[in-house]
């Protein structure tokens, strides 16, 4: 397994890390994993190397940290552990939100569902622009400097909102992020256009969250066949959306064509993209059995050649909105780094 740093901090992590998005009960439950099988899944991927746990106090409604709590039992140390702040956790006017109330109330709440004494990564989940930028960013430094919480990051935040966080954070001498969760592969690259390039102009690294698409880019999914039963897309998840079916399925196609050729899974040549892009630290898997998760496995040390990424590359290329495409046209003489992570193809 090999172990990135996250962002500018001095913490790594493993480049696999452990969705726990399955594990819980309900109507809000994506999976059904209960503690028993939560122990098994945990314990087989530390002991493969993987040192991130990732959660959120809304997953199952705070089931999923409850069992992640009793499932790391004994091997709290191994592990990177986050979770997540933001969305409903209650009926109430403040029960949801970025307030310094709910940020502080819902941590509480987490370190007693995961039988921890601190949270090693604490992330606000989506943006909320009813709460002030200096206050969300007070709050999550009032968690650090107490001892609650050791870094901080965020999740699905636009790019400004991103920049707005982090000026507030040297504005204020406090806390700044060291990472971003987002939603990034081979068929949703939109990322590229500011989210990748923020984190290498600004040190934050990324997290990636569904980097299957839900199963979508395991192979299984292929263009003129049912959709595999008890998968999300058969049930009519919706996140991430695919906008252009065909493109996904060209883009199948060649993830199919490639994994055949190497004799590694769909789901290993998936993920092996993701994990070579730049700013990418750790791809998150989820998964109902262990199988999918000793799948998952595999992709750390697959090594995907210059051809069969750019292979990937050309059936999943995006077109380039303003005002990259005038960036194109007439900005490639002074170029950075972190502009190339969309533009290298056309300097």
């Amino acid at each position: 397994m090999e172990y990135r740093l996250l962002g500018r901090s001095g913490l790594k992590v493993s480049t696999i890390g452990m969705g726990t998005m399955t594990f819980g009960r309900g109507k809000d439950a994506v999976g059904s994993v209960g503690v028993k099988e939560a122990r098994r899944q945990v314990d087989m991927m530390i002991d493969h190397g993987v040192n991130l746990v990732d959660t959120a106090n809304v997953y199952s409604a705070g089931r999923s940290e409850e069992i992640t709590g009793a499932a790391l039992k004994g091997r709290r140390d191994d592990v990177v552990l986050a979770t997540k702040v933001r969305f409903g956790m209650g009926s109430g006017p403040n029960d949801r939100g970025l307030s310094r109330h709910h940020i502080i109330t819902q941590c509480e709440a987490s370190l007693q569902r995961l039988r921890t004494d601190w949270i090693d990564l604490y992330q606000v989940h989506q943006w909320d622009g009813q709460t002030p930028i200096d206050e969300i960013m007070a709050a999550l430094d009032y968690l650090v400097s107490s001892g609650m919480v050791r870094y901080v990051g965020c999740s699905n935040w636009s790019g400004w909102h991103i920049m707005k966080g982090l000026a507030a954070a040297e504005r204020l001498g406090g806390a700044r992020f060291v990472s971003q969760q987002i939603h990034y592969t081979v068929e949703a690259r939109e990322a590229e256009y500011e989210l990748v390039p923020i984190s290498l102009s600004e040190g934050l690294g990324i997290l990636v969250w569904s980097p299957l698409a839900g199963g979508l880019l395991t192979g299984k999914f292929r263009r003129g066949k049912k959709t595999p039963t008890g998968t999300r897309h058969e049930k009519g998840w919706g996140e991430p959306p695919i906008r252009d079916w065909e493109r996904a399925y060209d883009i199948i196609e060649v993830i199919v064509d490639i994994a055949r050729a190497r004799k590694v899974s769909g789901a290993q040549v998936s993920l092996a993209w993701t994990l070579g892009r730049p700013a990418v630290t750790s791809v998150i898997v989820g998964g109902r059995s262990m199988e999918q998760f000793k799948d998952s496995l595999g992709a750390a040390e697959l090594q995907l050649t210059a051809e069969e990424r750019q292979r990937l590359d050309d059936a999943s290329k995006l077109p380039l909105l303003y005002p990259y495409w005038h960036q194109a046209m007439t900005a490639t003489d002074r170029l950075s780094e972190a502009d190339l992570a969309l533009l290298a193809p056309y300097a």
